[in-house]
């Protein structure tokens, strides 16, 4: 069964080139991977980005794993 939350994340090719979005607005998944990354609380993101919603925050972190989880992994070369 599919986790509901993947719901939130869009792609669609006329948004941000295609990649993964927040309910389709420009907002990548990985923009909110990086604010996660770079230290930024939940609540300090949901601050700056009042368009977000706390169900989004968990969806990325829902889609990051499931693409982490992937059963096979091809190697990227560095640029």
């Amino acid at each position: 069964m599919q986790n509901p939350l993947l719901t939130r994340i869009t792609l669609n090719p006329e948004v941000c080139k295609g990649k993964p979005t927040i309910r389709n607005v420009r907002f990548t998944v990985a923009q909110q991977l990086e604010l996660l990354a770079g230290g930024m609380s939940q609540q300090d993101i949901l601050e700056d980005y009042p368009f977000l919603e706390v169900e989004d925050i968990y969806a990325c972190l829902w889609y990051a794993a499931r693409i982490a989880n992937a059963k096979d992994i091809t190697e990227v070369a560095a640029a």
